[in-house]
């Protein structure tokens, strides 16, 4: 059985989105002379994705996981395949995110801007704005806590970068975790990143279980 399923907007993200992160990797807010400049890098680092595939183990706060294989295009568009046997997926166009559920034939949607995501799907928007840097236990791990003060609902995701001048901006996105409105965690560790591959816009088109036609998702 795949991860428990929940009805409202921030914890079916949370359960949807997001190794669990160490207590010790956030402590505080980082001495405000490493925020200038990691932050800086770190919204960088996100604009500098201009596509990305990567294999990925989601975990949720009940410590169940399952895996499967994220796309990332700019501007805001994301799938997560979810592996065999999983019969949901998680997609955006560019302006709404579905959750589609196969196993009893159900789409919901949201506005790309309500997700906590949003900072990975929009950095402009959102990290310089919200975000904020937390000292980390080692000093090549970067992590930015973002957050709308004003619209708690959206909940928080919080982006883990590893240092690699090989990687975008010379940051290396490993992992996230998402908290939703109701402290539903969720946790999105990554592997085998690819950036600039071929991405096809079809790639984030799913298939409608209302009905036989095609939509765009």
């Amino acid at each position: 059985m795949y991860l428990t399923k929940t009805k409202s907007f921030g914890a079916a993200l949370a359960l949807s989105l997001a190794a669990a992160l160490p207590a010790s990797a956030i402590l505080a807010p980082a001495p405000a002379e490493a925020a200038a400049g990691d932050l800086d890098k770190a919204v960088a680092a996100l604009r500098g994705i201009a596509t990305m595939k990567a294999d990925f183990v989601q975990t949720d706060r009940a410590g169940q996981s399952v895996r499967g294989v994220m796309t990332l295009k700019r501007p805001g568009k994301i799938r997560f395949q979810y592996e065999k046997g999983v019969p949901m997926l998680i997609v955006s166009n560019g302006k709404s995110m579905y959750m589609v559920d196969y196993e009893v034939n159900q789409v919901q949607r949201w506005p790309i801007a309500n997700s906590p995501l949003g900072a990975l799907l929009d950095p402009s928007r959102d990290v310089k704005k919200y975000g904020k840097l937390v000292s980390t236990s080692h000093p090549d791990v970067v992590s930015v806590q973002v957050r709308d003060p004003g619209r708690p609902e959206f909940g928080v995701i919080t982006l883990i970068f590893a240092r690699d001048a090989s990687a975008p901006g010379g940051l290396r996105l490993t992992h996230w975790v998402s908290l939703d409105s109701q402290n539903h965690r969720t946790t999105v560790r990554l592997s085998n990143q690819r950036y600039g591959v071929a991405v096809a816009d079809s790639s984030f088109t799913f298939r409608d279980p209302r009905r036989s036609s095609r939509r765009p998702g």
